[in-house]
């Protein structure tokens, strides 16, 4: 969203086995890469992978959160106005990589059950709390939750799958949506 996203502290055999997986993920077009390949690329025991990472599950959550947080990172906005172009910087972060973009879509699609609200939605609340203050309940959950669908590797996805996008036509067109809900609370500044 409009900052980093947290991944909790990693091991360096962690980070080796995410970094592992993540490259080959971009090379054979798929997150089924077996335990075994993934811990020579890390240059580490295959059974070290299992120890950090049991299930395939584990290592694919685990690694869509590394990439989200380390390759699609990316600077705060200090602006609930600025989010249009972190958007439109996102979607053609993403365009360059699809392959990790997929994977970090997939998983944050699949959900994980009692999971808080992404670090993202809680910087947009802050922001629009400090620049429009004014906004009701509704309004402000509507803005929230439109800009935070739009500033998603999700959106990315069914931008490219769904209309057939290439990254330029993604990136202005969630940016322009960005800015048509952003548009509706402009006059609203507080002072």
């Amino acid at each position: 969203m409009t900052g980093s996203t947290t991944v909790p502290a990693l091991s360096g055999t962690q980070a080796a086995i995410l970094a592992a997986y993540a490259e080959l993920i971009e090379e054979v077009g798929s997150d089924d890469v077996s335990y075994r390949v993934i811990a020579r690329r890390a240059g580490i025991a295959e059974r070290t992978v299992f120890r950090n990472y049991p299930t395939r599950v584990d290592l694919l959550l685990a690694t869509a959160a590394w990439i989200e947080a380390t390759v699609f990172a990316r600077e705060e906005s200090h602006s609930i106005f600025d989010i249009p172009l972190a958007i439109r910087d996102a979607m053609q972060r993403y365009d360059v990589r699809p392959e990790l973009a997929h994977v970090v879509a997939e998983t944050a699609m699949r959900g994980v059950s009692g999971a808080a609200p992404s670090p993202g939605r809680t910087r947009l609340e802050r922001l629009l709390d400090a620049e429009v203050p004014s906004l009701d309940a509704a309004e402000r959950r509507a803005v929230i939750a439109a800009l935070s669908h739009l500033d998603s590797v999700g959106a990315w996805v069914t931008f490219r799958r769904e209309f057939g996008m290439d990254g330029r036509d993604i990136a202005d067109a969630a940016a322009w949506a960005a800015e048509a809900v952003l548009d509706s609370i402009r006059d609203r500044v507080a002072p």
